[in-house]
């Protein structure tokens, strides 16, 4: 998958593999993608049915808008995972890999999947993880990263909450920034608090994040609501470029602004990225 491909995603929603029951209710949820997890959500010995009910998914769902989580590829489950995919008679739109800490582990789905391997996403979820960042980001095949802030909170032994792991985040949106790919933000696991979920998605929007993690489909509509650019925010973007183009493409002041090459980059982003509300 062109990496260009993930524009617009601002939502993705969580759906236990365990529970094929909710996946098309998921699917109508109004999240850009659903992700059918194999791995945290699913116990032990539910793993190959699981496995089934995502694969069969894929036959009844639009796979376009289908994503599933695989186990770590350094389990027997994983590796199952991504056999029975290479197999399947469809592929969907992503497939997300937890726990990855190095660039070996999405080459190592590539060559497994082949010439028809979707997009992958590395989940960072640990510190070693992190600091291999920038690697992982850039392996072939890699179309975007999640931030999976439960695990690394527990590592190092903090709340899963906004502050202890600011550093972590900006650490993280910087790798996928430099590699060119969207970031992904951990869930927002305080199911009934929907001020604080407004809240930690503005602030993952204004560090760079491009999208959010769902667990309920009750957070989905404020996700997309805050991660989305706004249709103020669209027409300015759409009024900077037509006054960068007339001047020819060279800095100008622009309602008491400075239009140079970086603002426009970000305006032309924006646009390129807009939800389904504002098309």
């Amino acid at each position: 998958m062109d990496r260009r491909e993930m524009g617009g995603l601002s939502s993705i929603l969580f759906v236990p593999g365990s529970r094929p029951d909710r996946f098309a209710k998921a699917a109508e949820s109004g999240a850009d993608l659903i992700c059918i997890d194999l791995e945290d959500a699913v116990a032990e010995g539910d793993k190959d049915t699981a496995r089934e009910a995502a694969i069969a998914s894929l036959d009844t769902l639009d796979p376009g808008k289908v994503a599933i989580r695989i186990n770590g590829l350094r389990t027997a489950a994983g590796l199952a995972d991504l056999l029975a995919l290479r197999a399947a008679a469809a592929m969907p739109r992503l497939i997300f890999i937890p726990m990855v800490e190095s660039a070996a582990e999405p080459e190592i789905a590539s060559a497994v999947l082949g010439d028809a391997a979707p997009g992958l996403v590395p989940l960072i979820e640990t510190v070693k993880g992190l600091r291999a960042g920038d690697a992982i980001a850039a392996a072939p095949g890699v179309a975007a990263m999640m931030f999976g802030g439960g695990d690394f909170s527990a590592e190092l032994g903090t709340d899963l909450a906004w502050e202890p792991l600011l550093a972590a985040r900006g650490a993280f949106v910087m790798s996928a920034a430099a590699a060119r790919i969207p970031a992904i933000d951990v869930p927002f696991i305080a199911l009934d608090d929907a001020a604080g979920l407004e809240e930690e998605a503005g602030r993952a929007k204004a560090l760079g994040f491009a999208a959010k993690a769902a667990i309920h489909p009750k957070q989905v509509q404020t996700i997309n609501r805050v991660m989305r650019p706004t249709e103020d925010e669209l027409a300015e973007a759409r009024s900077a470029l037509e006054a960068y183009e007339a001047a020819g493409r060279k800095a100008i002041r622009h309602d008491g602004k400075m239009l140079e090459a970086p603002v426009i980059k970000r305006f032309e982003a924006m646009l390129g990225m807009k939800g389904k509300n504002h098309a």
